[in-house]
């Protein structure tokens, strides 16, 4: 078998296992669906490498953290993430902004400056509970956004969740290259909104402290609300219990404008930076400590790997 069929073989095996789980959850109700996640992902992510890299990421921003506390954080995470999963073909049954919502929201005032308005924004967050929440409140308000995303390596399983988006309303936006670049500059010449995570690693982002540890992180965000003088707008989402949320929108971050743009940009990478750090300790067990925030290097400086 050459390499390219072994890849799609695995693949295809891949996509059968994502469905045959999708398929069975999707027959639950939204709290089934997110408890059974839970349990899922509290039984399988401890011994998934995912587990090590959430770990040392863990000791590597909390330098004190106990034992007894790190294995409390990790099983929270798990719990977490499993929902996150659980819940993803339920998010149209969410009902927000119906007296029957699963997110009380904070803040709606601010996001409604940009409905029907022709002030476009870029919106950021990071990966905070259920992150999908925030997209889904963003286009159900009426907001004209496009979300970028990272496709799944899977076709098949980014098959499936691009739809799964697109039952609530979300349109997905991969930018590629320079010709990525483009479209997100006429989405915000023509007035509507874009939305980026900016809280994973980006190799040919600009290199920040991130909880005392330098990291690259994504500076497109900032240079786009540089280029059209749109303010960066922030929105996290915390989860209560089960499937159950709040949703805050803050005050949008300006940047200044009157200073030159890698100046500026540095500036407001580093702000972001700090917003998302101020985030994460409201409730660190639900961001996703199993991304490779942090180069190896620093693991390794910080003389965190068991």
């Amino acid at each position: 078998m050459t390499a390219g069929r072994r890849e799609s073989f695995f693949k295809r095996i891949e996509s059968w296992a994502f469905h045959t789980y999708w398929n069975r959850i999707s027959r639950m109700s939204l709290d089934e669906a997110s408890n059974a996640g839970a349990g899922f992902a509290r039984t399988l992510g401890p011994i998934t490498s995912a587990h090590k890299t959430a770990k040392y990421n863990m000791r590597l921003a909390f330098p004190r953290i106990t034992p007894a506390e790190e294995r409390e954080m990790l099983d929270a995470m798990w719990d977490n993430l499993g929902r996150v999963v659980g819940e993803f073909p339920h998010l149209s049954a969410m009902g927000l902004f119906t007296p029957e919502s699963r997110a009380e929201f904070h803040g709606l005032e601010i996001l409604d400056r940009y409905v029907g308005t022709g002030l476009p924004g870029v919106f950021v967050s990071g990966h905070f509970a259920n992150w999908e929440v925030m997209p889904a409140a963003i286009v159900r308000r009426g907001v004209d956004c496009r979300v970028t995303y990272r496709p799944a390596n899977n076709i098949w399983v980014d098959d499936t969740i691009v739809k799964a988006r697109a039952d609530y309303g979300v349109r997905l936006f991969a930018p590629k290259g320079p010709s990525g670049g483009v479209s997100l500059m006429r989405i915000l010449a023509k007035g509507g909104s874009v939305a980026m995570m900016n809280d994973q690693k980006y190799e040919t982002g600009v290199e920040a402290p991130f909880f005392g540890h330098l990291c690259k992180t994504a500076d497109g965000p900032s240079r786009l609300a540089y280029r059209f003088k749109a303010p960066l707008q922030t929105m996290t989402v915390k989860r209560l219990s089960g499937a159950n949320f709040t949703v805050d929108i803050q005050e949008p971050m300006m940047m200044d404008f009157d200073l030159p743009v890698d100046e500026a940009v540095h500036a407001s990478v580093l702000r972001i930076n700090q917003f998302m750090e101020e985030n994460i300790l409201k409730a660190p067990e639900q961001w996703f400590w199993v991304h490779a925030r942090w180069p190896k290097k620093a693991w390794i400086d910080a003389g965190v790997m068991d």
